[in-house]
């Protein structure tokens, strides 16, 4: 091989290694978007203590009107857990969930109601969560019945209510291995848990 052979040679394997290497630095610097966890559905997704609630939204019509709370809360404790929402003007809804079980916010369920939203639809709104000490504000997105699948969870006047009044869910029964008919979002049968 002469000089000229041979630095044709070398410049095409230095190619080969830059093309390497930038191909797999690529993985190197930008994270892997299959290990982010992410709500796959319109609600959001949220972990507080022995609870999990997954697609958590709110369905109203302006951010002064009752919302109604939608979603699913699984308590993964060997005890019965009550979890707490707190929105906007002093509104506020207790979940119990027994141990090992789930509370689906469904059809199946007593409504859930928040005497005010806290968001107009297409916006977030503030809610605190609490369970035991454990407590945290996280968004939950605000829905209106644009969407044919939120219709029958708009909240009506009869169903609102009064200010210092708390909704309450009823759990459904059973324990997280047995299978339920009810989703949390007609939308998202998946809950994530």
């Amino acid at each position: 091989m002469n000089r000229v052979q041979r630095g044709k040679l070398a410049m095409a394997s230095a190619a080969v290694a830059i093309g390497l290497l930038s191909v797999t630095g690529c993985a190197y610097i930008n994270p892997q978007q299959t290990n982010q966890q992410y709500s796959p559905s319109d609600g959001v997704r949220e972990d507080l203590g022995s609870l999990q609630l997954r697609n958590m939204l709110i369905i109203s019509t302006d951010a002064n009107k009752p919302g109604r709370v939608i979603g699913a809360v699984f308590n993964t404790s060997s005890s019965d857990a009550t979890l707490t929402l707190s929105g906007a003007g002093g509104s506020q809804a207790t979940i119990p969930v027994k141990a090992k079980s789930e509370t689906y916010l469904n059809e199946t369920t007593d409504a859930v109601i928040l005497s005010t939203s806290g968001g107009n639809p297409g916006s977030m709104a503030s809610i605190t969560i609490t369970n035991g000490s454990d407590s945290r504000t996280v968004q939950f997105p605000v829905l209106d019945a644009s969407l044919k699948e939120y219709q029958q969870y708009l909240p009506t006047a009869s169903a609102s209510p009064s200010p210092s009044a708390s909704g309450s869910a009823t759990p459904s029964s059973g324990s997280t291995s047995s299978s339920s008919s009810a989703s949390p979002t007609p939308s998202a049968s998946s809950t994530g848990h």
